[in-house]
């Protein structure tokens, strides 16, 4: 398992920030946020012996088998 950043969401959000200081907002008005995305990896959690319950499973962004 792994907290990552999902690159293309991470370019549409730089987009509207940038559009919106374009706007004429200030870079101090817009909230910081934080893109990530949880993966897991089914996988290499089985080879190394280690189960990972269906309920997180579930609420992984990305989850490889």
């Amino acid at each position: 398992m792994s907290y990552g950043v999902d690159y293309i969401e991470m370019q549409s959000r730089i987009a509207d920030f940038v559009g919106k200081i374009l706007g004429g907002a200030k870079p101090t008005d817009i909230p910081v946020e934080q893109p990530t995305e949880l993966a897991v990896n089914l996988t290499t959690a089985k080879a190394i012996g280690v189960e990972i319950p269906l309920s997180l499973q579930l609420r992984a962004d990305k989850v490889i088998e």
